[in-house]
């Protein structure tokens, strides 16, 4: 039997957080889970909301299952709040999940399955979509700097084509695929890789920090989508819609490229 895992890292917003850690015990059923929530030191009390939930009885684990809250007291950033989990894991496969994802299926042992049948896959990503059922197009190849440039800008119509290439486009897509950026909104990867990469690179305190770890992970095996498997996610597309996160943005992608090396 697969024994799974997971992690929901928390910064503010804490009923969103614990309608995702919800989905996760309820339709996780097939294997054992246990499920890391780490409030990343959010200033709106939520570490307390997620503590009271627990306690109450709100949210509470079924057979098989554990939760474990863990409240940081400095916000790291997105990978350190999922790396804070390394030392604890126990599984076969680790999931990243958004606490804007939502889970409708038993996606996770799904996932779990299939990679257990392909051991030359490391990680992988399910078919994801908004809440009203329309599928998000995601990059799926390495970080391409004009391809960023199209998705702040749609309006430069002349950089399309790159943004085709980096969401593969012209690629059969309703079949699982090789791909070189799995998503931090939602993955699956296996507990030993994870730990063997060294997780997240904590030098990234948001933004592309995912990207990088997928090159982590195709040094030792292949990734994949997985559009067999969908969840729905909110992605609030905050480098969008506020120019500091968009700056952020652009800093961590300047330490990727200088990492990975750069792509048009």
């Amino acid at each position: 039997m697969l024994n799974l895992s997971a992690s929901i890292v928390v910064y503010r917003g804490a009923e969103e957080a614990l309608n995702a850690a919800a989905s996760v015990l309820l339709h996780t059923k097939k294997y054992p889970i246990t499920l890391y929530l780490v409030d990343n030191a959010s200033p709106d009390g939520s570490g307390e909301e997620l503590q009271q939930a627990l306690d109450s009885g709100r949210l509470a684990a079924g057979q098989g299952q554990q939760v474990q809250l863990i409240r940081r007291t400095v916000n790291g950033g997105f990978g350190t709040g999922h790396n804070t989990v390394l030392p604890l894991l126990n599984s076969d496969f680790h999931f990243i999940l958004n606490p804007d994802i939502l889970l409708q299926s038993d996606v996770l042992c799904g996932m779990a399955d299939w990679l257990a049948q392909h051991p030359q896959a490391v990680m992988a990503r399910p078919a994801l979509t908004f809440p009203d059922g329309t599928p998000q197009v995601l990059p799926l190849q390495k970080c391409s700097a004009l391809a960023l440039v199209y998705r702040q800008l749609p309006q430069l119509s002349f950089l399309k084509g790159f943004n085709d290439r980096y969401v593969m486009a012209d690629a059969d897509l309703s079949k699982p695929t090789e791909i070189e950026f799995c998503t931090g909104s939602f993955s699956a990867v296996r507990t030993d890789v994870l730990r063997d990469i060294g997780g997240f690179d904590e030098q990234y305190f948001m933004y592309v920090e995912d990207a990088d770890l997928t090159q982590k992970a195709r040094q030792k095996g292949s990734v994949y989508l997985l559009p067999q498997f969908t969840a729905i996610h909110a992605w609030h597309r905050a480098p969008h819609t506020d120019g500091s996160h968009f700056k952020m943005q652009l800093k961590s992608m300047l330490r990727y490229f200088g990492k990975w090396g750069f792509r048009l």
